[in-house]
């Protein structure tokens, strides 16, 4: 690993203590000279990035206090050739890796580079606003708040408005001129994460566009996993862990860019979201992960108050939340939906374990079954129990589609009752 410095600043200090009012002590957080840290990935974004690149240089903050940081996956001259365009505009710091390019891996090269308050996520196409990065940190970081901002990123139709074999080479002031014809300030603001219902915060945490403070990134190791692969959801865990560690996610207008357009192939970029899901799934295994999975993370927003009423209705009825029993069955891949489980992911009705063959590889989860961590045509045998199907017409045909993708068979076996007696 390589880094290239434009210009090189001292990190922050550590925290020390101060005499305060009446002989109280509080903690003093002692100021970096540089405000905010742009962590950005990059790896053959040349055109997008040097529009990036200009948007910053144009920002109405002063360039000396913030710092660009690039986790560049390659090494390459044109980029380089880009960096050295804005040296005397801009205090870009390339950390370049010959590893194989992956977005949670990029970024963490960035992080551990910074040196400021608070440290920016922004994707390499992203065109910033000219007072976005003021706005940023004047109004949500100047006080020391322990907050994470989600700004707008106009234009971004997350894969869903289609595949894009080619993008015309256009000029800075063109896309400058679309980000001010998008949004002027005034009205609703066109990010559809800033219309929908704010219930699951961690969901619109899209690093397109989002800060916190880089003392809580060290706190609470709120890197990226780098196990996520390929493209997506890889930022929604980092959101559910940010929330997780209770720093509000709070959405800003004010704050805000251009999704810049770039070659895209949208159905290897579901192909390989889906099993990035699964990871998320497995590693969180909760109502609200597997409705964002099934729904979308925006929709999701909107459904969760009425999904949890319904899954409470079933579990006073039932005694125990709904959960999924996976294992072997006669020696051949088996997942039962609908079981009661206690605290802990206990089964409720030990009978329900006693088909599998073993207790080694069997494993219980709090999945409803809108989500399930299994490849497609994974599962032998896929049983339900009736519990699961008092869930209403729009939740139980989510669970009827899971079934269909992970059973071998595209259906699955329906059991009344699985207690061998």
């Amino acid at each position: 690993m390589a880094t290239l410095r434009n210009v090189s600043f001292a990190a922050a200090g550590p925290p020390r203590a101060a005499a305060g009012p009446a002989g109280l002590c509080y903690v003093a957080r002692v100021m970096s000279e540089i405000k905010l840290s742009l962590a950005i990935p990059y790896k053959q974004r040349l055109h997008n990035i040097e529009i990036l690149f200009e948007g910053l240089a144009g920002q109405t903050m002063d360039s000396s206090e913030f710092e660009v940081i690039v986790g560049a996956m390659e090494y390459c001259e044109e980029y380089v050739s880009a960096c050295r365009a804005f040296t005397d505009r801009l205090n870009i710091i390339s950390v370049l890796s010959p590893r194989d390019f992956e977005v949670s891996r990029a970024r963490n090269l960035a992080m551990k580079q910074a040196s400021g308050e608070v440290i920016v996520h922004l994707d390499a196409d992203t065109l910033l606003a000219p007072k976005a990065l003021a706005n940023l940190y004047e109004r949500n970081f100047s006080f020391g708040q322990d907050v994470c901002v989600v700004g707008q990123v106009l234009g971004y139709g997350n894969n869903r408005d289609g595949d894009v074999a080619a993008v015309d080479t256009l000029t800075y002031g063109h896309y400058k001129r679309v980000l001010e014809e998008l949004w002027d300030g005034t009205g609703a603001p066109p990010d559809p994460r800033f219309q929908a219902a704010h219930v699951l915060p961690w969901a619109f945490a899209w690093t397109g566009l989002i800060a916190l403070p880089a003392a809580a990134v060290r706190g609470h190791g709120l890197f990226f996993d780098e196990e996520f692969r390929g493209w997506g959801v890889e930022d929604l865990e980092w959101g559910y862990r940010v929330c997780a560690s209770g720093i509000p996610i709070v959405l800003r207008e004010d704050v805000h860019g251009l999704h810049l357009p770039h070659v895209r192939d949208t159905e290897a970029n579901f192909r390989k979201s889906r099993g990035n899901w699964h990871r998320f799934l497995r590693k969180w295994p909760r109502a609200d992960v597997e409705l964002a999975a099934s729904f979308g993370d925006v929709e999701a927003n909107s459904l969760f108050l009425e999904f949890q009423r319904e899954l409470r209705g079933i579990s006073s009825r039932h005694g125990g939340v709904l959960g999924t029993i996976s294992g072997t069955i006669a020696g051949k891949r088996a997942i039962v939906i609908g079981a009661s489980l206690g605290a802990g992911r206990r089964v409720l009705d030990p009978g329900l374990l006693a088909p599998f063959d073993g207790r080694a590889d069997t494993e219980v989860l709090p999945l409803v079954g809108l989500g399930l961590p299994y490849e497609s045509a994974s599962i032998d045998e896929v049983r339900v129990l009736p519990p699961v199907t008092e869930l209403s017409a729009r939740y139980w045909e989510a669970v009827r589609a899971e079934i269909t993708r992970v059973s071998k068979t595209g259906a699955g076996e329906h059991a009344a009752d699985l207690t061998i007696r």
